[in-house]
């Protein structure tokens, strides 16, 4: 049998090399459909069971035509931009979050009681999204009297009971167990009483929102 040139034995070993490269490429690295002026690294575990496992995607450079920002999007299946960042100044841009408008600083326009016993004055409800919560209000008493202030988180004291009069203002847990109740329903309720003969307190919530742990 004639023997083959020593050259293309070479060639042939390089393109098995070639080949076991590819394919090993193929099957480790993650599918990219498209990256447009700017660039993506996605940094795989090797154990996708492992709880430590995160997913981080970070925009680390600035490609785009004239030097432009690329700007970071989620869309939906439908196309539609369901979260962005703000190229100009930084920080999120979409969703757009609600915020609080300016609230009815008189006071006797507020949820009130002149009940001498623990009375629910106010009442909110929200899906449960993050494992803490902010909640500021502010409170009043009437001349001449005193009472007291708590609220309740799905029947659960939330923060400690302050004197009427003084500023409510505490981040805590409103749940222990965020595996079972995200997206949940999250009652708030503002409780007041009266602990002088007479008189009325009042409450009202002027900062509100979730947050991390």
């Amino acid at each position: 049998m004639a023997q083959l040139p020593e050259d293309i034995i070479d060639r042939l070993i390089q393109m098995e090399r070639r080949i076991q490269a590819l394919s090993t490429a193929v099957n480790t690295r993650p599918p990219i459909t498209e990256v447009v002026n700017g660039s993506l690294t996605v940094r795989r575990q090797p154990n996708p069971d492992d709880p430590t496992t995160s997913v981080t995607v970070t925009q680390i450079n600035s490609s785009g035509p004239g030097s432009a920002k690329p700007v970071l999007r989620v869309n939906d299946a439908y196309g539609h931009e369901i979260l962005s960042d703000d190229i100009i100044t930084g920080g999120l841009a979409r969703p757009w979050l609600p915020m609080l408008p300016p609230q009815d600083l008189a006071s006797a326009n507020w949820p009130a009681t002149s009940a001498t016993a623990w009375t629910t004055i106010a009442q909110s409800q929200n899906p449960i999204w993050q494992p803490k919560m902010r909640l500021r209000m502010a409170t009043r008493v009437s001349s001449g009297a005193t009472g007291q202030i708590r609220v309740m988180v799905n029947g659960v004291q939330f923060g400690a009971t302050v004197a009427a009069g003084a500023v409510f203002d505490t981040t805590d847990f409103v749940t222990a167990d965020m595996q079972t109740n995200f997206g949940k329903d999250l009652t708030v309720e503002i409780h007041g009483l009266v602990t002088s003969a007479s008189g009325t307190v009042y409450a009202k919530p002027i900062l509100m929102y979730g947050r991390q742990t």
